[in-house]
């Protein structure tokens, strides 16, 4: 059942206050806490690196650590917004992000997926040792003294890294376990959502059926699959899907309401 996309908010509201619901999330979300969009409007074009290039030799990664080690500092300084509290408050039966950011668990969230990992940790490709990322960055700082001062006037990109030029005086860090490649533990492009992730989402979303619930999408494009996937899912059973996006989104043509306000704006009011 799709219909006109909603101009007010109290009938998205009607429809969705009192029922169980599967809340998935995307970058739309935490541009109120500054932390740029991939898609929205306005936003320039860019192409974030994929696994393929990650893993393509030094050069790379040299690229790809000089850039989000500039950005760390402003990155890992984001604070949740009004809409992450207000999801925290909902607390609904699962809620899917696609953000990498780690906000929602700031916020409180419990019963949370973060579909493409988060930008906290760093896995070695090598070993399989996972990290904290801070103490990642204090290495990365001992190596490469006053680089992120030196550079702290190039804009905040969606992943947390900068537009860099030069890259090529920077000095990245291995493993410490083995000296193997790291990398952050989130799914980058190329890469495949772990199964049990996705199980563990399509669960939640098979379950609205039965117990009359609803898919809320909030600040997505659904540009790729892992999460427009959930969308084709919900709709497909019959279950409501409402889309709150500032844009137009791939599965617009499943919603039962499409809405386009600000993602901290319809969560607080939801949430109320």
């Amino acid at each position: 059942m799709t219909l006109a996309p909603a101009t007010t908010l109290e009938p998205v509201l009607a429809l969705l206050r009192g029922r169980p619901l599967v809340v998935l999330t995307g970058a739309g979300l935490s541009t109120d806490s500054g932390i740029p969009d991939y898609r929205g409007p306005g936003t320039p074009r860019r192409q974030p690196m994929t696994y393929q290039q990650f893993v393509s030799g030094p050069e790379a990664r040299q690229r790809y650590w000089a850039r989000v080690h500039t950005g760390f500092g402003r990155f890992s300084d984001a604070a949740p917004n009004d809409g992450h509290r207000a999801l925290a408050a909902l607390d609904p039966a699962l809620l899917i992000t696609q953000n990498v950011d780690g906000l929602h668990e700031q916020a409180g969230s419990r019963r949370l997926v973060a579909l493409h990992g988060r930008l906290a940790d760093v896995v070695c490709l090598d070993c399989r040792r996972t990290s904290p990322r801070t103490a990642l960055e204090e290495r990365l700082a001992d190596l490469n003294p006053g680089w992120a001062e030196a550079h702290a006037g190039l804009a905040l990109r969606p992943d947390g890294d900068v537009d860099l030029v030069e890259w090529a005086a920077f000095r990245v860090a291995g493993c410490e376990a083995c000296g193997g490649v790291l990398k952050p533990d989130v799914v980058f492009f190329g890469e495949n959502v772990p199964a049990a992730r996705v199980a563990r989402c399509y669960d939640a979303v098979d379950a609205l059926v039965e117990d009359d619930g609803a898919l809320l999408v909030a600040g997505s494009s659904l540009a790729v699959m892992s999460g427009l996937r959930f969308v084709k899912r919900a709709a497909k059973a019959g279950t409501p899907v409402v889309i709150v996006n500032r844009g137009a989104t791939r599965g617009d043509p499943l919603a039962t309401y499409t809405l386009e306000v600000g993602c901290s704006e319809f969560l607080a009011a939801l949430a109320g």
